[in-house]
C-alpha cells in the first residue's frame, strides 16, 4: 500500500535532517537568498536523466558508471556529465576502484524529494502525451 504524500513510513527518519525540520507551513516566508538556493536545487533536479540517475541510486546503494549506462541506455560520457552536476550539488559522491568509478547518494533528502515528486506527478498531473501533435500553424507559403 502506498503511503500518502508527506508521511514518513513507520517512524523512519529519526535524526534525518529532512524529517527533523519544521513543517514548511510554520517557517518564515523564504527570503531572496533562500528562494534562489532552492531554485538552484530545482534547476539541477529538473532534468529527466538526473532524476533517473537519482532513482537508480535510491534503489541500489552504490552503482558503477557502467551499470548506470546500462540501466539508462546512455553513453558513459553523458552519464558522467550528469553525475558531475549532482556531485556539485552535493547529493552524490564517488569512489574509484581501479578504473571503475562508483556513485552513491549522500543526501538523504533526495529519497523523500523523489517520493514527493512522484506522488505529485501520479496524483495531480495529466498523463504524459506520447506523441507530439503537429503545429496548428501551416508552414506552407501563402
Amino acid at each position: 500500500m502506498k503511503k500518502p504524500c508527506g508521511q514518513v513510513a513507520g517512524g523512519q527518519g529519526a535524526g534525518d535532517p529532512c524529517v527533523a525540520r519544521d513543517d514548511v507551513s510554520r517557517r518564515p516566508l523564504l527570503d531572496r537568498r533562500e528562494s534562489r538556493r532552492l531554485a538552484a536545487v530545482f534547476r539541477v533536479l529538473a532534468n529527466d536523466t538526473r532524476l533517473r540517475l537519482l532513482h537508480a541510486l535510491v534503489r541500489e546503494p552504490e552503482l558503477a558508471v557502467g551499470a548506470l549506462c546500462q540501466l539508462l541506455g546512455m553513453k558513459p560520457q553523458a552519464i558522467s556529465n550528469q553525475l558531475r552536476r549532482l556531485a556539485l550539488l552535493g547529493v552524490v559522491a564517488s569512489r574509484r576502484e581501479g578504473t571503475t568509478i562508483h556513485y552513491r547518494l549522500i543526501d538523504r533528502c533526495v529519497r523523500g524529494l523523489l517520493d514527493q515528486g512522484l506522488c505529485l506527478s501520479e496524483t495531480t498531473l495529466p498523463p504524459p502525451r506520447h506523441a507530439r501533435r503537429a503545429s496548428p500553424i501551416s508552414r506552407s507559403a501563402p
